[in-house]
């Protein structure tokens, strides 16, 4: 009989996560120091958690450096382009880290699974792939791919809330509704993609997310672990008051927000 595992509690959780946040912030100074670029790529089943790892990410650090990107669907003039071209145009200058919330790889899943694209482009986006990713890798940009995976059970579960809960309820998307459904297509999706482009220069990693907590912590640690940062010292300033004349502020008329709560 395997043993449980002893969950964490909020307390612990909150100051592991300070830690690394911590850590991520070094990070920042040394990207901005060093002109690194970053890539990272987060995939997984819809309601793995993806969302809130980057969240707790982006928490202390300066969005100019670390950026986000969550494209929509395509337009008809994307749709007639290059299909990496909108995804390379969110590449990252020196001093940046771009993190891409679902990428170039929704070609291997939704639109596989709900039949969004033909064979032949399939086919071809798993060919080309690696050779792709080979050139960005190759150009000096540091690369990471994140898969997260969640079982069916907490899936539902975690759907079921966001139906309940109106402050979540914009989550839901029409292909939230398809997942449990579709969930042996979806499985055979990612261990196609898996197959064909789980290289050398740019692996897949997997990060279990049934227990949330547990999947930030260990994602957000595993990619510190993968860059190969340094600690720029922080010489703290000494903050100066102004002298001579004590200024007046002028008297003007404010609209002061009501104290109700």
């Amino acid at each position: 009989m395997s043993k449980k595992v002893k969950k964490l509690s909020d307390k612990e959780y909150e100051k592991e996560l300070y830690k690394l946040q911590v850590e991520l912030c070094k990070l920042q100074a040394w990207v901005k120091r060093s002109g690194q670029r970053i890539i990272i790529v987060f995939e997984g089943r819809d309601a793995a958690g993806k969302g809130g790892v980057i969240k707790r990410i982006l928490e202390k650090v300066s969005p100019r450096i670390f950026q986000v990107n969550a494209l929509p669907a395509p337009t008809e003039r994307q749709k007639s382009q290059m299909y990496y071209q909108r995804y390379i145009e969110r590449f990252p200058a020196a001093g940046e880290v771009i993190i891409f919330d679902r990428s170039w790889y929704n070609r291997a899943g939704v639109e596989r699974v709900m039949g969004f694209c033909s064979d032949e482009e399939y086919q071809r986006f798993l060919k080309r792939t690696p050779a792709i990713e080979q050139g960005i890798v190759d150009d000096g940009i540091i690369l990471l791919k994140y898969w997260f995976e969640v079982s069916q059970k907490i899936q539902a579960g975690r759907f079921q809330k966001r139906i309940d809960d109106p402050c979540k309820q914009w989550k839901l998307s029409p292909m939230d509704l398809t997942a449990q459904q579709k969930w042996d297509e979806y499985s055979e999706a990612k261990d196609q993609m898996f197959l064909a482009t789980d290289s050398k220069h740019a692996p897949w990693f997997v990060v279990n997310s049934d227990d949330k907590k547990t999947a930030r912590l260990n994602c957000i640690s595993h990619l510190l672990s993968q860059i190969p940062y340094e600690e720029i010292p922080f010489i703290k300033p000494e903050i100066k008051k102004s002298k001579g004349q004590q200024y007046n502020p002028i008297d003007y008329e404010y609209n002061v927000v009501p104290e109700e709560y």
